[in-house]
């Protein structure tokens, strides 16, 4: 099942290229807006699922491009991200340690919004293509044996990053958690039509460039485990994000105007816009086409304020 929210965050279920509106079967779900009735809509889906799926049947629905879709998780508790969780197709000799960080939960936009790029002397912005597991259950101290029932469903999701801000070493919190990081959508997946999570292409491309295009089977650190090590350390909510990370060889800067195209295979695309009111420009380089010209960093700013004079 493909599960969303449309307009004014009605709740939707996609049936080809059409939506049907299925609010009024879930509106007995304790909630007070859109965040706790999908998280409540999660944490009861096996009660609700016969419902939804009956009066989906029955309705026509509306076409998809009729609708303004909207973020799918508009306030989870929790967004994880896992760090450093691929292998680079191969150019890592080993997995880096498990780790991982927080993300703002107030940084979620959805399908068709903006991303922001903030007024701060960051060396390069960039969006991260990632798969999205969505937790189904409150999961603590869960083993990676049991680790699977635990999880809803899956969607696209960019991870916004403000690379190289200073003081050195001050890293995670200021470049992750900034407003509009973390696009999301169009859509959750539901784990049926999910054979294999570790078995997926991802390509994120920038103005119709491709510009990353990796398979989650290069992931370092499986979700199993991800799901495993984060809730050793707290629980994670229905609803709750763990983001799985991504492989950095294809990364390149986000600037003013660019369109964002992300398709993990089955996810559908989620597509975003990117504003950046200083106007800043950056070289379209990707990490691997640096490092295939032996140059060291992140690709400099060429333009616009913070940018450094060329040596």
């Amino acid at each position: 099942m493909k599960i969303l929210y449309f307009d004014d965050f009605k709740l939707g279920i996609l049936k080809g290229d059409r939506v049907v509106d299925v609010s009024a079967v879930v509106q007995d779900i304790p909630h007070t807006g859109p965040h706790d009735l999908i998280s409540g809509l999660i944490e009861r889906f096996g009660q609700y699922r016969p419902r939804i799926e009956q009066a989906a049947a029955k309705a026509a629905g509306i076409a998809l491009d009729q609708v303004r879709i909207r973020a799918p998780l508009p306030r989870p508790v929790t967004i994880d991200c896992m760090a450093v969780n691929y292998m680079e197709d191969g150019t890592r000799s080993e997995p880096a340690p498990i780790n991982a960080f927080h993300k703002a939960p107030s940084a979620i936009i959805g399908h068709g919004d903006t991303m922001v790029l903030p007024d701060v002397p960051a060396a390069l912005f960039e969006g991260e293509a990632e798969l999205a597991v969505i937790i189904g259950k409150r999961a603590a101290h869960v083993s990676a044996a049991e680790a699977m029932s635990y999880v809803f469903g899956y969607m696209n999701f960019i991870d916004g990053s403000a690379r190289g801000l200073p003081p050195a070493g001050n890293t995670f919190y200021q470049m992750k958690s900034r407003a509009t990081f973390a696009p999301i959508g169009p859509f959750i997946v539901t784990t049926d039509e999910v054979p294999d999570p570790h078995r997926l292409q991802v390509r994120l491309w920038v103005n119709g460039e491709l510009k990353q295009n990796f398979n989650t089977s290069d992931m370092a650190h499986r979700i199993p485990r991800c799901i495993e090590w984060v809730t050793s350390i707290h629980a994670l909510e229905p609803g709750d994000i763990l983001a799985t990370g991504t492989n950095h060889r294809g990364l390149s800067g986000f600037q003013d105007g660019d369109n964002i195209e992300l398709e993990v295979e089955g996810m559908g695309r989620l597509e975003i816009k990117v504003r950046d009111d200083l106007k800043r420009t950056w070289s379209r380089e990707t990490r691997l086409e640096r490092q295939a010209k032996k140059l060291e960093g992140l690709t400099p700013q060429v333009t616009g304020k913070y940018a450094k004079p060329s040596a």
